[in-house]
């Protein structure tokens, strides 16, 4: 099943080894750079992922989790941070520095001469530090393993799963498991492609709602898609033709899309 996930950073470009790397992966990715448009997007769309960079066009990263961890919608979305070299940044830090910039130098002892006065140790909070206490669930750097960061989204989408036990969606005599990720029509398993699938799944999860063309495309083939958008309604026939009757369910709307029409209120999760 194709997740959903949304990034915002005011520059998505610098993750984009990550963002190409998640796609891959049947992860499909919205950008947003500014914290309205997250509201908008987590608002509007279904979302299973947010990762949040290290600023925003108008908010920095951190503030944005700990908004949305105090929000009741978003309190159990995982949220990914995706930070610069914050292990490098936060090394640099922490070495003593001279007057002399660019050099680096062991700090002179107490009581000499040159030695500045004492102070109170100021206490430092590193970034990743910083995004873990504000909520989120993982904090991954952009000097890191691509393979390790996908690796790590996977890990944290695993640990979010609330149920492990079967999901199933039914709509009269039709049937989408969404843990085996198979579909029974009158009880007869029907073999279906991954896109037909995740289409079935829009409809299902979707009923009574008007789902237009470009909808229908950043769902299932995600916002990266440059095809034409009739390609909709070649898997819509080819995916009415397998349901069979049930296919009577799915309703052409003219010049817009289509439509989920359930049996009375058989529909049920």
């Amino acid at each position: 099943m194709r997740i959903n996930a949304v990034y915002a950073s005011r520059d998505p470009n610098r993750a984009g080894v990550v963002l190409e790397a998640m796609g891959a992966n049947n992860i499909a990715v919205t950008i947003a750079q500014r914290s309205k448009e997250v509201l908008g997007l987590l608002a509007n769309r279904s979302c299973d992922l947010l990762l949040v960079g290290q600023k925003l066009a108008d908010e920095d990263g951190v503030t944005v989790v700990k908004n949305l961890r105090a929000r009741g919608p978003t309190r159990t979305l995982p949220i990914i941070a995706l930070v610069e070299h914050a292990d490098l940044a936060a090394q640099a830090d922490l070495r003593p520095k001279t007057p002399y910039a660019g050099f680096y130098t062991t700090a002179p002892a107490p009581g000499s001469a040159g030695a500045p006065a004492a102070a109170a140790p100021k206490e430092k909070v590193s970034l990743r530090l910083a995004f873990f206490q504000a909520g989120a669930d993982e904090c991954l750097s952009l000097n890191w393993d691509v393979a390790e960061c996908v690796a790590r989204i996977k890990a944290v989408l695993r640990r979010i799963q609330i149920n492990p036990s079967e999901e199933i969606i039914k709509m009269g005599e039709v049937e989408l498991n969404l843990t085996s990720y198979t579909v029974h029509v009158a009880g007869k398993q029907v073999s279906l492609t991954s896109k037909e699938l995740d289409l079935l799944y829009v409809f299902l999860s979707s009923a009574n709602r008007v789902l237009s063309r470009p909808y229908l495309i950043e769902r299932v083939w995600g916002y990266n898609y440059f095809g034409s958008p009739r390609t909709v309604d070649v898997h819509v026939r080819r995916l009415r033709e397998k349901l069979g009757k049930a296919s009577r369910f799915i309703t052409t709307i003219p010049c817009v899309g289509y439509k989920l029409v359930p049996p009375g209120a058989d529909m049920r999760r």
